[in-house]
């Protein structure tokens, strides 16, 4: 890389911005023009982490000794000219299923409190030689499967906006690491909406990347086949970008052509899965998001949802999801006990479910492909609400109630998964607060392979309806 790389984008920090409160590519350019380094960056975002941590519980391990480390070398190349990337010096966080070599990898769960890695996954590695500091670990539900982030062995994470709230999850801890400054990126997963939902509940955006394109190697246990990916959470979407440039496959071409304007675009609105309740808010939020994607020349069309996602949400999501916690804990007791209540009676499910329930399950999600292929004949992108809930007290696995109808376990969380089911590319972006000024999410969705796409609508959008200058107030 040469060292005039990091001011392809531009990116300029704010005057008076603390470097906690930079993105990845202001930090890039701070640190190209020297008027900061990494070292001075880290310890900016180290002495955050000491306001924050013990207010939101975002960070499982910390790795202070290693990130000053990888800090000084970061910038004895950045003295020399010679960064390895854009990325170089970047401090980052990573959620605590994915390995990092030499840090605890518990997974949420007892079963794995003493598991610490030999190898990085190759995401991991990937960022690591592309010259990123690695601050830490983030929180998660236990094993990944809950839409919030609480479990036996860290306690519970706090949304920054409203730290009695949940940040969602599985990926809470990396949002709400990201949101209060502990770094501008993250890296995260996403099996059913783990990256969207809490992206959309703190004020950021986040990509689940279409299936493949980031290969995963030397990783945990896949308890969620051919639905978890590994993707990136940040403050905007250029630092997505930067991220897809350094640990996706594929032509590298694409992510540098995020910031050229789009085409314009036949986008599909929904917003109800099979007369799902949506709180009100967040409806109003995706009006005002389809009125400024229409001023920006884009053609919408609201239709409902086909009835394939409802379908898969009812009948095939609970078998896929619980089967694999299944598969890895069987039918033993001691390791039973060891897990937490919510996961003891999936577990139980899972247990339960013939061959034939997911043979079935597995034809569902062969129809839900052919349903959405179909629709993307007519339509570029699909839009929607990341969720159907604003954030819920912190401890409590979901809402019971939106918009006054009791729900599942999955209200919330009706808009997302058939995209992991499909291998879709789904961009998670801001859209406009709620009257109490917290954080509504929306989410774009398109064919597979079409990632780079995606980022670019969002990147106009962003231009459109900034949303960095809303932060939590957080001290």
């Amino acid at each position: 890389m040469s060292a005039a790389d990091p001011l392809r984008s531009g990116q300029q920090a704010s005057p008076g911005s603390a470097p906690w409160q930079l993105t990845a590519g202001e930090l890039s350019t701070a640190y190209f023009t020297g008027q900061l380094d990494p070292e001075t960056a880290l310890d900016a975002i180290a002495s955050r982490f000491d306001i924050v941590q013990g207010t939101l519980n975002p960070i499982a391990t910390y790795d202070l000794d290693g990130a000053r480390r990888a800090a000084a070398e970061s910038a004895r190349r950045w003295r020399t000219g010679r960064p390895c990337s854009a990325l170089d010096g970047v401090v980052m966080t990573i959620k605590d299923n994915i390995p990092v070599a030499g840090l605890p990898c518990r997974w949420g769960s007892r079963l794995y409190a003493s598991h610490v890695p030999a190898q990085d996954e190759l995401a991991v590695a990937r960022l690591r030689a592309a010259g990123v500091v690695i601050l830490g670990k983030t929180n998660v539900p236990e094993f990944t499967l809950q839409g919030y982030t609480d479990n036996l062995l860290q306690g519970a994470t706090g949304n920054p906006w409203n730290p009695s709230l949940t940040p969602g999850g599985s990926s809470g801890g990396a949002v709400a690491s990201v949101a209060a400054g502990l770094g501008p990126i993250a890296l995260g997963t996403d099996g059913g909406g783990s990256i969207r939902r809490p992206a959309g509940f703190t004020g950021l955006c986040g990509l689940k990347p279409s299936w493949g394109r980031v290969a995963r190697r030397h990783a945990l246990p896949d308890i969620l086949p051919e639905l978890e990916v590994v993707g990136p959470i940040a403050r905007s979407i250029g630092d997505l970008a930067k991220v897809m440039g350094i640990i996706a496959d594929g032509p590298n071409w694409e992510w540098d052509a995020v910031e050229q304007r789009p085409p314009r675009l036949r986008i599909c609105v929904w917003r109800d899965i099979d007369g799902s309740p949506v709180e009100p808010a967040i409806l109003h939020s995706l009006d005002a998001a389809c009125a400024a994607f229409a001023s920006m020349g884009h053609h919408l069309t609201t239709r409902p949802a086909p009835r394939e996602v409802g379908r898969f949400n009812r009948e095939s999501w609970p078998v896929l999801s619980s089967t694999g916690l299944a598969a890895l804990i069987g039918d033993d007791p001691a390791r039973r006990d060891l897990l937490g209540p919510a996961l003891q009676a999936l577990l139980q499910q899972g247990l339960k479910r013939s061959a034939v329930e997911h043979f079935s399950a597995r034809r569902q999600v062969t129809e839900l492909r052919a349903t959405l292929a179909a629709l993307f004949a007519d339509f570029d992108l699909i839009l929607t609400p990341s969720s159907a809930a604003q954030p819920w007290p912190k401890t409590l696995p979901h809402p019971e109630t939106i918009a006054g109808k009791d729900v599942d376990g999955r209200g919330h969380a009706v808009f997302t998964a058939f995209a992991n089911a499909a291998g879709l590319p789904a961009l998670a972006v801001p859209a406009e607060p709620d009257a109490q000024g917290m954080p509504i999410g929306l989410q774009l969705v398109g064919p597979a392979g079409c990632d780079a796409r995606l980022l670019a609508l969002g990147h106009e959008y962003e231009k459109h309806c900034p949303w960095r200058h809303r932060r939590p107030e957080l001290h």
